[in-house]
């Protein structure tokens, strides 16, 4: 029961320090302004309320808390690396 614990918050850990860098480089994005900054600011808003109704299914259909969050690293990494093009 411990690991499981454990393993729970490292992964939350790390998706904060992760998401920690797609914060950082969103608001750059999105100081530049522009049509990439209105895009950037839509697509944020739009992945929130996709990113809450898959981990509301993931739960409600039998999914664990660390399925939900190392999902969420999944979509944070891809983030990161699109906005670091």
């Amino acid at each position: 029961m411990f690991g499981l614990w454990f393993a729970l918050t490292a992964d939350g850990a790390r998706l904060g320090f992760e998401a920690q860098q797609v914060i950082g480089l969103r608001l750059l994005r999105m100081a530049g302004g522009g049509p990439r900054a209105q895009a950037e600011a839509s697509r944020m808003v739009t992945e929130k309320a996709m990113a809450f109704t898959e981990a509301a299914l993931t739960l409600a259909t039998g999914g664990c808390p660390r399925k939900v969050v190392r999902r969420y690293r999944v979509h944070v990494k891809a983030n990161a690396r699109r906005l670091l093009r």
